[in-house]
């Protein structure tokens, strides 16, 4: 009787070797819903966002198997996403104070991440090893994996986790101020996804009544007949700049305090509408004269939702009295689409990072030094607006920018962090007052009005102003738009020029109104529009979106909408 085929010696040794590889292979099934287990456990605090980060994972798997059919590999590229995404939430709450939405997938373009690389530049090199990594790991998983699966079944099994995520969504809605908490990556994420689509359904991109009662009158190109000589008006963009003595307890260097007052002695608040990270709240504030609450959770990209469809602000306003306008911007100009924003404003001449050879982020002065160089090359006769952004002021606190500058300073004895905000403080206000002087030498007998503002305060500010409150309280308080943690400042300084007195020029204003305080100040007649804001500024005390609980904002915008300043939105 001739023995089995698969006996004898030689197929033991077979098994012995087929054993290994069979429990390699499906380690290499199991090991990615391992480590999504491992993910949960440490990122996910509660049952709810557990079973929304189950959801989501299942989303992803079956997703991959769909299109892919190998579970091993289906897996790794979930794991993979997954993981990408916690660090991206990690690195938008250190910036913004916030982790991730599904809104944000719209930042990841080439000028963002050139952009983030020069803010970190060990990332460029993270990125790099993570992809000789992973590749290789990829294709050997592709060869290892065992087990095929059926792309029906597969497809059944993501809608059905897509049900299960919509249910999961509206019956458990987010709480808003969660987004402040730095964990739940991706059970907010995944819930977001929801909710912005179900958002964007019903509502658009931007808050507006269904009607209006009143018009607004279009404005005429050469409308424009100021009283008096024009001035240039600069505005300044003073980033993350807020007075820390609003803080109890901080040690501020002597002389600490005047940078924030104006040319009369005065002090004036600015309520901006963010706190800790995305300038572009407040460069929309201050150009489009309107406020980033109307996008509600679109608010994030609310310069790349506005670009060519929010053809309103104050570079336009000036350029109807027959202003030149110009922007120095310290990132690339496609950064939250800045570029196409700001000219979609009025802007003529834009000029990112790039087309002034900053090498890296720059101190103030070599802004001012180009401000002025480009003065000096303007059409002689016709008054000019300027937009100078600075980003010396910017995040991380936690090592010194250019040690160089400063060599005499002597931090006042608090944590490194705010010893090293109050140092660059320092350094703005002494760049500022050589600005000015350069100003006084250059052009002796022309005007100048120049207006500037802190555009939020530091990602640290909450834990300075309120030190006993844990990252929920905080979080509550950011949502709510608790002032104090909103509250930064602005200036109005002059020289060759005496600023027209106002009712406009208040104690305290929201962010949106300094397009028409600066108007105002230098004597240029309003448009239409802006009358309107300026009746509602006067009617609420210097609150915009924050008046009738964004009734005003609404309404403003139902009539920017039907005078076709604003469309497709």
């Amino acid at each position: 009787m001739a023995p089995p085929p698969n006996s004898g010696p030689s197929a033991t040794v077979a098994a012995a070797g087929v054993a290994p590889v069979g429990i390699w292979r499906r380690l290499a099934v199991a090991a990615p819903h391992l480590g999504a287990l491992v993910i949960m456990f440490q990122t996910e605090t509660d049952f709810a966002a557990r079973a929304g980060f189950l959801l989501a994972w299942g989303i992803l798997n079956f997703f991959w198997i769909t299109l892919l059919r190998r579970p091993a590999l289906s897996g790794a590229l979930s794991l993979t996403l997954v993981v990408v995404l916690v660090l991206l939430s990690r690195l938008k709450h250190d910036i913004a104070q916030m982790t991730a939405n599904f809104v944000d997938l719209m930042v990841i373009d080439r000028d963002t991440a050139a952009f983030l690389f020069t803010i970190f530049p060990d990332l460029r090199w993270s990125v790099i090893s993570a992809a000789v990594v992973t590749v290789p790991l990829m294709y050997a998983l592709w060869w290892l994996d065992p087990f095929r699966i059926r792309r029906l079944p597969a497809l059944a099994g993501m809608l059905a986790c897509l049900a299960g995520l919509v249910f999961y969504a509206f019956a458990w809605p987010e709480e808003a101020w969660r987004g402040y908490f730095d964990d739940g990556y991706l059970s907010k994420f995944a819930r977001s996804g929801v909710t912005t689509a179900s958002d964007l359904i019903q509502y658009g991109f931007m808050e507006s009544d269904a009607t209006a009662t009143t018009r607004l009158a279009m404005p005429l190109v050469d409308s424009c007949h100021p009283a008096g000589r024009r001035p240039n008006i600069i505005m300044i963009h003073d980033e993350s700049s807020f007075d820390i003595r609003t803080a109890s307890g901080v040690k501020v260097p002597a002389g600490y305090g005047s940078h924030f007052n104006s040319f009369d002695g005065k002090a004036h608040k600015f309520l901006a509408e963010s706190n800790g990270g995305p300038s572009w709240f407040t460069e929309y504030n201050v150009l489009a004269g309107l406020s980033s609450r109307s996008f509600g959770r679109f608010a994030y990209f609310v310069t790349r939702i506005a670009s060519s469809r929010v053809e309103r602000g104050l570079p336009l306003a000036l350029r109807r009295c027959g202003y030149e306008t110009v922007s120095l911007y310290p990132a690339f100009g496609a950064f939250m689409g800045a570029r196409s924003f700001q000219t979609t404003t009025g802007i003529q001449r834009f000029y990112d990072a790039h087309d002034l050879g900053a090498k890296d982020v720059e101190p103030d002065s070599f802004f001012y030094d180009k401000a002025l160089g480009l003065m000096s090359q303007e059409t002689q006769g016709k008054p000019l607006f300027m937009f100078v952004y600075l980003a010396a002021n910017h995040f991380p606190w936690e090592t010194r920018f250019r040690p160089d500058l400063m060599p005499s300073w002597r931090s006042p004895g608090n944590e490194p962090m705010v010893d090293e905000y109050l140092r660059r403080q320092a350094m703005s206000a002494g760049d500022y007052a050589g600005f000015i002087a350069g100003l006084k030498k250059k052009f002796p007998a022309q005007p100048f009005l120049i207006v500037r503002y802190g555009d939020h305060q530091p990602e640290f500010s909450p834990h300075l102003l309120d030190p006993a409150l844990d990252e929920a309280g905080i979080g509550k308080k950011l949502e709510s738009y608790d002032p104090r943690y909103y509250a930064t400042y602005y200036a109005i300084d002059a020289v060759n020029f005496e600023p027209v007195k106002s009712p406009t020029v208040m104690e305290t204003i929201d962010g949106p109104y300094l397009p028409l305080v600066i108007q105002e100040a230098a004597g240029i007649p309003l448009d239409p529009s802006f009358e309107e804001q300026k009746a509602i500024m006067l009617r609420c005390n210097g609150m915009f979106y924050a008046c009738k609980d964004g009734g005003e904002a609404r309404r403003f915008n139902r009539l920017l909408i039907d005078a076709g300043l604003i469309h497709g939105l």
